[in-house]
């Protein structure tokens, strides 16, 4: 199983309240959100990580490059319009087997990530599955309705009201690719987007609980984080 990391985005929403430091390099925890999702995916044996991350901020591509990371690391140096975009600029590191997919803010205990990936696994049928968290505090989350085999009904306004919302990893097909250019056509603009497409193409999409994830889009994000890691460690 392979791995890949969108980290791609500019964190605007924390540049705009006076935070300069690349998303990726925010410190949680001791290290920066880039090397945790790193360790993260490290730590369930991925044979090796295609990362993507953008080009106005060569700061990461010099964090990542002078790094001593425990499984090969594959950069993707490209500023993309969406993470859906992102997503498709790794597919030729990633086309080839399953993989496990993760976004740089999120924030989850590591045990959280094996025992999903153990459940993952378990659905042989599966094309996709991913990670859902009660706990929500994004103002856009993105929400998801199980039914009681834990197969994925509906994705986005369509699935509210429901407990569950996406936690920042997922495990997929290589076969999710295959709707790149429908999604496109389509224009498409964002990765929930696209997997509304992929749900809506009949392929099969379950949904995993998991523990509290933490999404680090805003300045107080940042404490909150550094508290759930805290106790969660502890833990």
């Amino acid at each position: 199983m392979k791995a890949g990391i969108i980290a791609a985005g500019t964190g605007e929403r924390l540049a705009a309240k006076g935070i300069p430091t690349p998303k990726p390099l925010i410190r949680i925890g001791g290290e920066p959100l880039i090397a945790r999702v790193i360790r993260a995916a490290a730590s369930v044996r991925v044979t090796s990580i295609a990362c993507i991350i953008n080009d106005l901020n060569p700061e990461v591509d010099s964090y990542l490059r002078s790094g001593a990371w425990p499984v090969p690391l594959d950069i993707i140096k490209k500023t993309t319009p969406s993470s859906m975009e992102s997503l498709f600029s790794l597919a030729p590191l990633l086309a080839d087997e399953p993989f496990l997919l993760l976004t740089v803010d999120a924030v989850f205990p590591f045990t959280s990530l094996k025992r999903f990936l153990a459940r993952a696994s378990a659905l042989t049928d599966a094309q996709g599955v991913l990670a859902l968290t009660r706990f929500v505090d994004d103002e856009k989350p993105l929400w998801v309705r199980t039914d009681q085999d834990h197969r994925i009904t509906a994705i986005g306004n369509a699935a509210r009201p429901s407990p569950y919302v996406t936690a920042g990893f997922y495990y997929f097909e290589p076969s999710i690719f295959h709707l790149i250019e429908s999604a496109r056509a389509q224009g498409l603009s964002a990765l929930r987007q696209f997997l509304g497409l992929v749900l809506d193409s009949g392929y099969r999409l379950y949904g995993i609980p998991v523990s509290k994830s933490i999404d680090v889009d805003h300045p107080e994000d940042i404490e909150t984080a550094e508290q759930f890691v805290k106790t969660s460690e502890k833990g």
